[in-house]
């Protein structure tokens, strides 16, 4: 079974220096229907002005990704972590049993764009922990986060993982789906077909019952989406 999110579909809010497009529930958007899917709690498609961001708040209890779509994100954090995070680059941070930090456009021009995940993990407490790492642009699925930190991915406290799919134009691929598993897709670029259903930018895909996926592009236009596996 596969249910689509149409981009037009999510919550929004827009503070002037942040223009937020919310999957599920967050903040003042909420909808019982759109809580989240499996251990994925939140994707927020964030825009912020330049020099501006979220000042110093604290999280506990989630793992928290960001994935920059354009910009660079300027990260500090009360562990001591004083990072940059350009487009293109992935960052893990693991909240444990309390962590403060700060995301701002490290640019005084350009806007900054990035999704920001929130998985909840299967362990409680424990010391936070900081990751980032920039994968590429491989063409097909590349390993980004796992359970184990296998293959140099982000180490994650969940039983999830998250590829990145990339797909030249008029290619596909199959991905097969582990018995009693959810897959999560949130397009980025283009458009996806998957097993027939088309996906645009923006659009999430909650995915139970199937056994293989087939993921197409036939499009003339490169497709990237991110594929979460989920318990």
């Amino acid at each position: 079974m596969i249910e689509v999110r149409k981009a037009e579909q999510r919550g929004r809010a827009n503070f002037g220096w942040l223009d937020s497009k919310h999957t599920f529930s967050f903040g003042s958007y909420y909808d019982p229907q759109h809580m989240g899917f499996s251990e994925l709690r939140v994707i927020n498609d964030d825009i912020v002005t330049p020099s501006a961001g979220f000042e110093t708040h604290g999280h506990r209890d989630m793992e928290i990704i960001s994935y920059v779509l354009e910009g660079t994100i300027a990260h500090k954090d009360s562990a001591g972590n004083i990072k940059t995070l350009p487009a293109g680059e992935f960052q893990l941070m693991s909240a444990g049993r309390g962590i403060y930090h700060s995301e701002f456009n490290a640019s005084d021009s350009e806007p900054l764009r990035f999704l920001q995940i929130w998985i909840q993990p299967n362990v409680q407490g424990g010391e936070p922990g900081y990751q980032q790492k920039d994968f590429g642009k491989h063409v097909g699925l590349t390993p980004i986060v796992s359970p184990t930190g296998e293959q140099g991915t982000l180490h994650i406290k969940q039983d999830a993982s998250l590829h990145q799919l990339i797909l030249e134009p008029n290619t596909s691929l199959t991905y097969e789906v582990t018995s009693g598993r959810r897959v999560y897709i949130h397009q980025v670029h283009s458009q996806l077909n998957v097993n027939g259903t088309l996906l645009s930018p923006g659009d999430g895909a909650k995915i139970s019952a199937e056994s293989s996926l087939e993921l197409r592009n036939d499009s003339d236009l490169p497709v990237t989406a991110l594929v979460f596996d989920l318990p």
